[in-house]
């Protein structure tokens, strides 16, 4: 039988080369973004309690009550905008498919989507399945005077044409953590009023930001909310990412079309999760003192990075860092990774995987990406490895 693929390009991904190659090597994997440890237990508890108190049987499609009211109070506190939990949040199978209702719901055939490269992996299989075309635009690339990948705005507007439908933006940014600033949400706000522009923006990482700087959301500015899909996670959050569930907020127009697509695609997501979230959530400070838990992670492996040498770029949020190789190798970022994970048995992420064209010499800078989000002893033995190369 002869099968025609509707994403021919798409093989196995980098995160499981690369997780392969740790395993076989005993390797010890700082490329795969999860933690290695556990959620909360009074986190674990409180799922435990939904589930003995008969909450097993489907919620309703948008999610549960209680825990998209969690959703709107939260987002309301932190960013100023409210939600109406009724019609304008919707909690789904992780913030993957979030992001894939949404691409389905609003991507037409022939239409452009502009995407800020480096991308994660999922935006471009999920752009083509909805029939449409990324269009990717690189960020600047860090300097010695500017240790920060930063968006060129006027290079992006430069990529808009009669058929772009939507940008994509992803800050807290994977992989280069580099956050917002006033000014990226300021052209933003020149570019929606120049162009009937939809904006998708991954917010995964909103509650991992450092060195006291605020996430922006674009739930912080009017005008942009009117435009916008914002996606979370309560995985990447509260250290469950197995546990598979996020949610989207957007006004009632464009959640109408979204949940059109995610009713068909999981209808909803367990139950007892979405309750013991909502129970857990009663307390702000479980996600309030996620900055200072993972900022501390954060400079212990930034401080060992320094003993070795390799250097450390600076991160500004999410749960990883850039680490430059400059002066160690000549190979391009995949034959590096490999061999790091081969020679001392630490895996990484090349931070060229994330570009449409890995092999480019324009999407190689010498760069790795590592994940913090890890026991204090993983990291030691991770330091001590590094520090043989």
């Amino acid at each position: 039988m002869q099968i025609q693929s509707k994403l021919p390009a798409v093989g196995t991904t980098i995160f499981t080369v690369m997780s392969k190659l740790a395993s076989e090597h005993n390797a010890i994997n700082l490329g795969q973004g999860f933690p290695d440890f556990n959620p909360d237990p009074k986190l674990i508890e409180a799922v435990h309690q939904a589930m003995l108190q008969g909450l097993n049987q489907y919620p309703p499609m948008p999610g549960h009550a209680a825990l998209r009211e969690r959703i709107a109070s939260k987002t309301l506190q932190r960013y100023g905008h409210h939600y109406n939990c009724d019609t304008e949040i919707t909690v789904s199978s992780g913030a993957s498919e979030a992001l894939m209702a949404s691409f389905l719901a609003f991507v037409h055939a022939g239409d452009e989507v502009i995407v800020i490269e480096p991308f994660y992996d999922l935006y471009v299989p999920a752009i083509e399945l909805a029939g449409g075309k990324a269009v990717p635009v690189p960020m600047t690339p860090p300097t010695q005077n500017h240790p920060y990948y930063r968006v060129d705005w006027d290079l992006v507007e430069a990529s808009i044409t009669s058929r772009t439908r939507m940008l994509v933006i992803n800050f807290p940014h994977n992989p280069t953590c580099s956050n917002l600033r006033p000014q990226d949400l300021d052209a933003l706000e020149q570019l929606i009023a120049k162009y009937p522009l939809l904006i998708l923006s991954d917010e995964v990482y909103e509650h991992l930001t450092f060195d006291q700087q605020a996430h922006l959301s674009l739930a912080t500015r009017p005008s942009l909310v009117e435009r916008a899909i914002i996606v979370s996670s309560f995985g990447k959050t509260f250290h469950a990412t197995g546990w598979k569930v996020g949610y989207c907020c957007a006004p009632a127009v464009l959640m109408t079309e979204i949940r059109k697509i995610h009713q068909y695609m999981v209808f909803t997501v367990p139950t007892p999760l979405q309750a013991g979230l909502a129970t857990y959530m009663q307390d702000p400070s479980t996600w309030e003192t996620l900055p200072a838990f993972y900022q501390e992670k954060r400079d212990y492996l930034l401080q060992g990075l320094k003993h070795t040498r390799f250097t450390p770029l600076p991160s500004e949020g999410t749960f990883f860092l850039l680490a430059s190789y400059d002066g160690i190798s000549n190979e391009s970022e995949l034959e590096f990774s490999k061999w790091l994970t081969r020679a001392h048995g630490v895996g990484t992420i090349p931070v060229s995987a994330f570009y449409q064209n890995p092999e480019h010499p324009a999407s190689n800078h010498k760069l790795i990406r590592l994940c913090f989000a890890k026991q204090k002893n993983t990291l030691d033995e991770a330091l001590q490895r590094l520090a043989n190369v």
